[in-house]
């Protein structure tokens, strides 16, 4: 049996493939698979009229990072802190021992 070198089996290049997206190549056979000839054209026949953006979206501009930790801070603040009723509830529920073995009462889940 023969081992690669590790430098064989890391394909650098498959991760930044994978994270940026179809090439113009395999989303023009995408496209013709699915019978389309533009993705406007696929769009079109899968988002319905009522619910489809007509305009583009108003983003404006760009900010720096302190400019847009500014504007996120202004938007928070505008929130109302209102009374939580997460987890005020307790319902009686079987909880199967394997859970509990290996999770709930396995200290390696909430001890460093």
């Amino acid at each position: 049996m023969q081992r690669d070198d590790i430098t064989t089996l890391e394909d650098a290049d498959a991760f930044s493939a994978r994270h940026i997206g179809t090439t113009p190549r395999e989303q023009a056979e995408m496209l013709t698979l699915l019978g389309y000839d533009s993705r406007a054209a696929l769009i079109d026949a899968i988002v319905p009229p009522a619910i489809r953006e007509q305009a583009p979206i108003p983003l404006g501009g760009p900010l720096d990072e302190a400019a847009a930790l500014a504007k996120l801070k202004s938007i928070a603040a505008a929130n109302r802190v209102m009374k939580s009723f997460i987890g005020q509830g307790y319902y009686g529920t079987h909880t199967p021992g394997v859970i509990l073995r290996n999770i709930l009462e396995n200290p390696a889940w909430y001890t460093a």
